[in-house]
């Protein structure tokens, strides 16, 4: 964790225990779009974790206006901002920028302007900038975010001052001492975009111990140091400012920065790529030492931004590593990290970096490796009760990873909840993944991506400028066979002058069978496509583990507990509204009963209640008996005479108002007709 994050934690208890004092109450969209499948189960695998993370990002991490913030005197007062999530209350450059560009600027074109505002201050003689902290290396992901942003609005007037801002940022950074340009290499210094925490390096630059700093850039190797993602986003940087420049008329410094985009691009060619591996090396160091290690928003940038030609991003995809629950931050371990104890930043998921991997491979056509990484991070939210910021690798329970801290080597870091740019990913998933939204200045077009397996699916109320679309897509693929507007024949595209409310109809073909569960059977044909990987007995599971359960109200996966099955338990029943649901697959549709029996843990001095409910109906109050004096003891109880009809009815514990909870899950068995 970098030191502002940390200094974050503490201001966000500050302002807990003292209040906040704002002029406006927080903001969100107009209209609050909806994604609808036709089929159930990709309803509630997919549809549940778009209106999470939509509530994540439009209720839970937005704030209302602070003029603190306002250093750059274009917030808007009748507007809130976006913060970086629960434990961490301010926007910060690099959150504001990734959150706008993967969302808000599309959702909420007022509410992400005042966040891309809320980093950008002025200098000494009033020119705008963003604002000049601790985290020089990444300052210029704004530009992106703030290109972006036009495309999405068209707003001009934003343009004009974010091209201000743009110019004289990048003019700080190409003459900065610290994070700045090597002219021996055409490369800049400083940490890797994402990785401001040593965890994130290999030794050298760090050591066995990390003794220098938990932080990234005290360390001496990583300041003189080059890494992959950072000068990808320098590249897309003076590429924007270069389009910035077109739109403002200034014909001449566009033309320079192209200039500079290519010196760049081909200076990351000839020092990153590596033949051997057929991969992006992540770092060079100053005295020209490679590092041959892959980095998950490096080789997603690099086909993003265009940086690889296509032969090379056909080598990425085809070689590139991803782990159990996705693209990991950097890769392999670190000699002083392992699986049992993944670093911070190495060998670990962090759905942000999930979701820059499946927008690359989405503009790749890569439809398998795609949708697997959707169905990682949907279930990720699903299994624990939202969006967090770091969760293991392999067994996909949250998890904070290990890092220095002070005199403590390997220390175990929280993972915190509520995180908007793991949200905001899964929202891009959708919006420029499964509807492939692309943006220009004068149209919105299409390139769909919609597995096999995964049904027809709407997308409702989204706002484009002054249009209010509905948007639906049929069959399955990535090749568009017919494109309707209003029921008529038309190519895939909206203008940007439409107003009103209008419906778009896109039927894909060309799709290959999907499996998303890795059971060998095709999602199409596959009535337990929702339960992570291969379940004995379904339908009729003999067993489903809790942590594949659709956990609410803050359950969460964890392992800190011994004897448990599968690759976790859950805990976190601890308050009213926290659920397990369990959705059980019969053989027959008619109505019958049932029983369950479910293993869990109870240390508590006495029995434990919950409210069982099938299909969202309360059956009755059921309790769970202490097991032992140690969270490490598990036992079994049976509830007999479910209820249940219908092929697939759900079975829920939840801690209702007159329950008293606290207890953890293991899994659960149903028998019955």
């Amino acid at each position: 964790m970098s030191q502002r994050r940390r200094i974050g934690r503490v201001l966000l208890a500050l302002t807990t225990m003292v209040g906040v004092v704002t002029a406006a109450p927080p903001a969100s969209a107009a209209t609050t779009p909806s994604l609808r499948f036709s089929s159930p189960l990709s309803q509630a695998l997919y549809g549940d974790p778009y209106a999470a993370a939509l509530d994540n990002l439009l209720r839970v991490n937005t704030l209302g206006y602070d003029s603190k913030y306002d250093k750059s005197g274009l917030m808007d007062p009748a507007v809130g901002f976006v913060r970086a999530g629960g434990g961490y209350q301010q926007p910060w450059t690099r959150d504001a920028s990734i959150n706008s560009w993967n969302a808000t600027s599309l959702l909420s074109p007022g509410l992400a302007k005042n966040t891309l505002w809320a980093v950008v201050d002025k200098d000494s003689a009033g020119a705008l900038r963003v604002q000049q902290d601790d985290q020089q290396w990444d300052q210029v992901v704004w530009l992106t975010a703030a290109w972006n942003h036009y495309l999405v609005t068209g707003d001009r007037a934003f343009l004009d001052n974010a091209y201000r801002a743009a110019k004289n940022t990048l003019a700080i950074r190409e003459r900065a001492g610290t994070a700045g340009f090597n002219a021996t290499y055409g490369l800049f210094t400083g940490a890797s975009f994402f990785n401001d925490g040593i965890a994130g390096y290999p030794a050298p630059p760090a050591d066995a111990t990390e003794s220098v700093s938990t932080g990234s850039m005290p360390w001496p190797g990583v300041a003189s140091g080059m890494y992959l993602s950072t000068n990808e986003v320098y590249y897309a940087a003076y590429v924007n400012a270069a389009n910035m420049a077109d739109r403002v008329g200034q014909s001449q410094e566009a033309a320079g920065y192209r200039t500079k985009a290519a010196a760049l691009k081909t200076a990351i060619n000839r020092y990153f790529w590596n033949a051997q591996t057929g991969l992006y090396n992540y770092q060079l160091l100053a005295d020209g030492t490679p590092g041959a290690y892959q980095e998950g928003t490096g080789l997603a940038f690099a086909l993003l931004f265009d940086i690889a030609s296509p032969a090379q991003a056909q080598s990425i995809i085809s070689r590139a590593r991803s782990m159990t629950w996705g693209m990991p931050d950097t890769f392999p371990h670190w000699d002083r990290y392992s699986d049992a104890q993944p670093g911070r930043h190495n060998a670990i998921v962090w759905p942000l970096v999930q979701g820059l991997w499946a927008k690359a491979l989405a503009r790749q056509g890569n439809q398998s490796g795609f949708a697997s990484e959707v169905t990682r991070l949907a279930k990720l939210a699903n299994n624990n009760s939202g969006y967090w910021e770091i969760y293991n690798g392999n067994t996909g329970v949250v998890d904070g990873g290990y890092q220095r801290l002070g005199d403590t080597v390997k220390f175990h870091w929280g993972s915190e909840p509520d995180q908007t740019w793991s949200a905001t990913a899964y929202l891009d998933m959708v919006h420029s993944g499964l509807f492939g939204l692309r943006y220009t200045d004068q149209a919105l077009t299409f390139a769909p991506n919609l597995p096999a397996g995964w049904g027809d699916v709407t997308l409702q109320n989204l706002r484009y400028r002054g249009a209010d679309l509905t948007i639906t897509l049929r069959g399955a693929g990535t090749v568009i066979a017919a494109v309707k507007v209003d029921g008529q024949s038309s190519r895939a595209e909206i203008p940007a002058s439409l107003t009103g409310s209008h419906t778009v109809e896109i039927t894909l073909t060309g799709a290959a069978a999907g499996d998303r569960d890795g059971d060998g059977v095709p999602d199409a044909q596959d009535r337990c496509s929702d339960i992570g990987g291969p379940v004995s007995g379904c339908p009729s599971p003999a067993r489903l583990d809790a942590e594949d359960a659709r956990n609410t109200g803050g359950v969460k996966t964890n392992v800190n507990h011994t004897g448990y099955s599968g690759r976790a338990f859950v805990d976190g029943i601890w308050a009213q509204g926290a659920a397990s649901a369990f959705t059980v697959h019969r053989s027959s549709s008619g109505q019958g009963t049932g029983s369950v029996t479910l293993r869990y843990a109870n240390a508590n001095s006495d029995a434990r209640t919950m409210t069982l409910s099938v299909d969202g109906r309360a059956v009755r109050q059921v309790s769970f008996p202490k097991v032992s004096d140690s969270w490490d003891a598990w036992g079994t109880v049976t509830f007999d005479g479910v209820p249940v009809s219908g092929l697939d009815p759900v079975v829920t514990f939840s801690f209702g108002s007159a329950d008293s909870g606290r207890i953890n899950l293991d899994w659960l068995s149903y028998s019955g007709a």
